[in-house]
């Protein structure tokens, strides 16, 4: 449905055709046919982004009889950005009648401000519960004239506790009025509120009940805690073009995420309740305009950012309050987009998935981290796709007057080494960073010999090999923090000369690699010789040894372990044959 359908007067249409706007969206189509034509209450529920201001402001602004007495419409918001947010579509949808002013009262800004324009005269207030309650206190605005009322975010302002609030503002407002009520979910408190204040309300639902924004991608990690952080940065990594909100349950997390980030090179900041109102002003505009791509913050400090172009929610950890999750990733996928909720959580999150799951009507994918191969490839592709699309008419003058000399400069590289070079320049840190990177490890369902763990270890030791390669068993894994890196050092310290090394298959307690068939048994007779932190070391060919006996050997070794500490995977204290020096430090020395 066009906007030109829903019989809006030549203002509103022209201000519409300004904006850019020519199909209506759901919630509009749906919306505004009903409040032009009935004078009844409403509730409304779809997700933020999906064009609800619009929904009831274009109607609002139809029927108001501009009169710059006292306030005829009042729009209440959770926080101070929706509310200013709000405020400027409304005046932009009022652009072409000048006779109609809007005014945002919010607070952590003048109130006397804030007054001096009420006395001035205004039709609509769009306002956060707290400074409206400030003023009505000091008898600066009145409601005696209100017909309309909005609660926008409604299950938002309820979740930050102004219950009370809402009450002590609407026992004001005249009994002959309209309540509308917009929400994107239909919570107990929500149902309440709409029970004890509006009359035979119609409902509109975009989607069903509850459900989430279908156009965003929900996945999820299972990493250990530990590691949190590294695997926030893989994903980061992974998204060269995201532009993300990543949550954290406390602001002490949020404070410390962002340092990590900022310290690592990332474009981020953080919004958390310890920032005064102009730092968290500072921090908002850099993102909105861009500046940033990153934004690390809680629950409460983000409730009611409204931020068009999100690509990505990043959950740090899944929120106590399931009903978050929704608000957190509707953040991302606004005005029709796509977009991508990851959420990096633990075992013990895994029930809490699942009601995810319950109450989103949506699956959560199980995700595999990015390996640092992927990474930077994908971010050597990213680059050559911005080259292919660079503007190269922008500065080409003053680029013209200096590309010759350059090209003579250059001129003894061919195609090739020249790109290796620019890749080289511009992803040194990723190049660097992922060449040493700790492997990170994807937690499964443990506890006892499970189902699970059987599964694997039927699995563990597949035949198909590489062709002029060995499959040998090794008793140390995950468990033991061996990662693929440490496993090859480990070998390279042990066995003499240069050995080919190929898949490597770690299991939690115990792992397989191929080698070179020629040295197969020079690799088992080498490394049986040694011991890791006073655990012997059992290496055999995998064929020998099935997952039981695998499982069973690495036990046995485990109760002989001689004190040293068997979960980490480190220098040995006390070989039965002293380890040879690892060969970068011998080539030092």
């Amino acid at each position: 449905m066009t906007f030109d359908e829903l019989n809006l007067s030549a203002p509103l249409l022209d201000a519409v055709s300004a904006l850019g706007f020519t199909e209506a969206m759901p919630v509009q189509a749906a919306v505004i046919p009903y409040l032009l034509e009935d004078n009844l209450d409403l509730i409304a529920l779809a997700q933020t982004g999906t064009g609800k201001t619009a929904a009831y402001g274009l109607p609002l602004l139809e029927k108001l009889r501009p009169q710059r007495n006292t306030p005829q419409a009042l729009v209440l918001s959770p926080t101070r950005e929706l509310c200013l947010q709000i405020a400027s579509d409304l005046e932009s949808f009022a652009q072409f009648l000048p006779e109609v002013h809007v005014l945002a009262v919010y607070g952590g800004s003048s109130i006397e401000t804030q007054i001096r324009a009420l006395k001035r005269g205004v039709d609509i207030v769009v306002a956060t519960p707290g400074r409206l309650l400030d003023l009505m206190r000091r008898r600066a605005i009145s409601l005696a004239n209100i017909h309309t009322v909005v609660l926008d975010e409604a299950d938002e302002m309820l979740n930050m506790g102004f219950s009370e609030d809402l009450k002590a503002i609407l026992s004001e407002i005249p009994e002959e009025r309209n309540l509308l009520l917009f929400s994107a979910t239909m919570s107990r408190e929500v149902a309440t509120i709409a029970h004890s204040y509006l009359h035979n309300p119609k409902e509109i639902t975009i989607g069903r009940k509850n459900e989430a924004n279908s156009n965003i991608r929900h996945l999820y990690y299972l990493v250990p805690a530990r590691q949190r952080y590294l695997a926030l940065k893989r994903i980061v990594d992974f998204y060269p073009s995201i532009y993300g909100i990543v949550f954290c349950r406390t602001r002490m997390e949020a404070k410390e995420i962002a340092e990590h980030l900022i310290a690592d090179g990332y474009n981020a900041d953080a919004l958390h309740g310890d920032l005064s109102q102009e730092q968290r002003d500072r921090v908002m505009q850099r993102f909105r305009s861009g500046h940033l791509q990153l934004l690390v913050a809680t629950d409460v400090a983000a409730r009611g950012l409204d931020v068009d172009n999100l690509t990505h929610v990043i959950h740090y950890g899944l929120p106590d309050d399931v009903e978050n999750y929704t608000h957190r990733s509707g953040r991302t996928a606004r005005a029709g987009k796509t977009g991508l909720s990851i959420a990096l959580c633990h075992l013990r999150e895994k029930s809490r998935i699942r009601s995810i799951e319950k109450l989103i009507s949506a699956k959560m994918e199980f995700g595999t981290l990015p390996s640092g191969r992927e990474i930077c490839s994908k971010h050597l592709f990213h680059l050559a796709s911005r080259l292919e699309e660079v503007d190269t008419t922008t500065h080409a003058q003053d680029i013209d007057a200096i590309l010759p000399d350059v090209n003579q400069k250059l001129a003894w590289l061919d195609r090739d080494e020249l790109l290796r070079r620019l890749m080289t320049l511009e992803f040194e840190r990723f190049f660097a960073y992922y060449s040493k990177a700790e492997e990170i490890e994807t937690e499964v369902l443990r506890g006892g010999d499970t189902k699970g763990e059987r599964k694997e270890r039927r699995n563990a030791a597949p035949r198909a090999v590489e062709e002029g390669m060995t499959r040998l068993f090794i008793n140390f894994g995950k468990t033991d923090r061996l990662f693929p890196n440490k496993l090859i050092e480990l070998i390279n310290r042990c066995v003499p000369g240069r050995v080919r090394i190929g898949k490597i298959d770690l299991m939690q307690k115990f792992s397989f690699f191929e080698v070179d068939s020629h040295d197969a048994h020079l690799v088992i007779e080498e490394m049986s010789q040694y011991e890791v932190e006073g655990r012997r070391i059992i290496i055999d060919y995998a064929d020998a040894v099935d997952g039981g006996e695998a499982k069973k050997s690495s036990r046995s070794e485990g109760r002989k372990a001689s004190g040293g500490d068997k979960k980490h995977f480190r220098r040995d204290k006390a070989p039965r044959k002293p380890l040879p020096k690892s060969k970068e430090k011998r080539k030092k020395r």
